[in-house]
């Protein structure tokens, strides 16, 4: 039989815990709304600046001369992949989901001869990658220091994969990230980099559906125009644009893709929190009717004992 003591030690315990789940899903609840708004806010920039960069692509497309960010190195032998994580755990399968669908990307491209380099951004992701594949990571960065992503921050990181593709350091570079659909539901994504992805809005593969994404799951915002169609003059020339351009929008692509990832983090931590304290109620609940149970055996044992006591007088 359960000790008393012990059940309500127990008992004390759960709801200690259960207090903090309550605390920590209000904090990301708070913190969802504002990672929310600044994805929802910089999906329109990159949507815009990817539709125009599809109509110089397409008015270059063919021509000698073409910038390397868009042409390609023509191979691909080695691929750059970006595995973008949290710096904190605690919210749910949303670390192991980008993980797992980096390590698949990651086997099908050995499979197929080619070299994989990682670059791990957030501490989670490195801890999951090490054991198996910490040969292959070339470079971490750690963002647990920033409270709010700015497009700042990220800058030396696409500063970064850019000396890398002009040492020859790789072929072709894809960045996983979890893009945000609601509070319920982040998507595992896959987006080109390098050559750049363009066509006529940001694309990525979610890893659920193997599909393109066509950039508008985006809370009901309508994608912005494809611009290839129509006749602009540009001054100066495309190719120049284009040299300009295509750096900026890598930092750009890769800043949206952090933003995303904030906003799922924290609505999936808000998810699970939320799940923790329902369990944590369930739990105490169930210890309480124990509790009450192996307190009602102790009173009639103790019972049993008087009676049997006075009869025997």
């Amino acid at each position: 039989m359960a000790n008393l003591k012990d059940l309500k030690t127990r008992i004390q315990s759960v709801k200690s815990t259960q207090k903090i789940t309550k605390a920590m899903q209000m904090v990301a609840a708070s913190k969802l709304r504002r990672a929310q708004e600044a994805a929802e806010a910089a999906r329109p920039y990159a949507g815009r600046m990817a539709s125009v960069l599809s109509g110089l692509a397409a008015s270059v497309a063919g021509q000698p001369g073409m910038p390397p960010l868009l042409a390609g190195t023509g191979r691909e032998d080695v691929h750059l992949v970006i595995v973008a994580t949290s710096e904190r755990g605690l919210c749910g399968g949303f670390n192991s989901n980008i993980v797992r669908a980096a390590k698949k990307r990651i086997i099908a491209l050995q499979g197929d001869g080619k070299t994989v380099k990682l670059l791990c951004i957030g501490r989670k992701g490195v801890a999951q990658l090490k054991s198996q594949y910490g040969a292959l990571i070339v470079d971490t960065v750690d963002l647990s220091h920033v409270k709010s992503l700015a497009f700042a921050d990220v800058q030396p990181i696409a500063e970064r994969v850019l000396a890398m593709f002009g040492d020859g350091e790789f072929d072709v570079c894809s960045v996983f990230y979890a893009r945000f659909k609601s509070a319920l539901t982040q998507i595992v994504t896959e987006h080109q980099l390098i050559p750049a992805a363009i066509s006529g809005q940001a694309s990525g593969q979610d890893d659920d559906a193997g599909t393109n994404d066509a950039g508008n799951e985006n809370g009901g915002e309508t994608p912005p125009p494809d611009l290839k169609g129509s006749i602009y003059e540009y001054e100066p020339d495309e190719e120049e644009i284009l040299q300009t351009l295509l750096p900026r929008n890598l930092s750009v692509q890769l800043f949206g893709a952090l933003l995303e990832n904030a906003a799922s983090e924290q609505g999936s931590r808000m998810t699970a929190m939320d799940s923790a304290t329902r369990n944590a109620s369930d739990m105490i609940d169930a210890l309480s009717l124990k509790y009450n149970r192996t307190r009602q055996a102790v009173i009639t044992s103790e019972l049993i004992e008087i009676i049997s006591g006075a009869e025997a007088l």
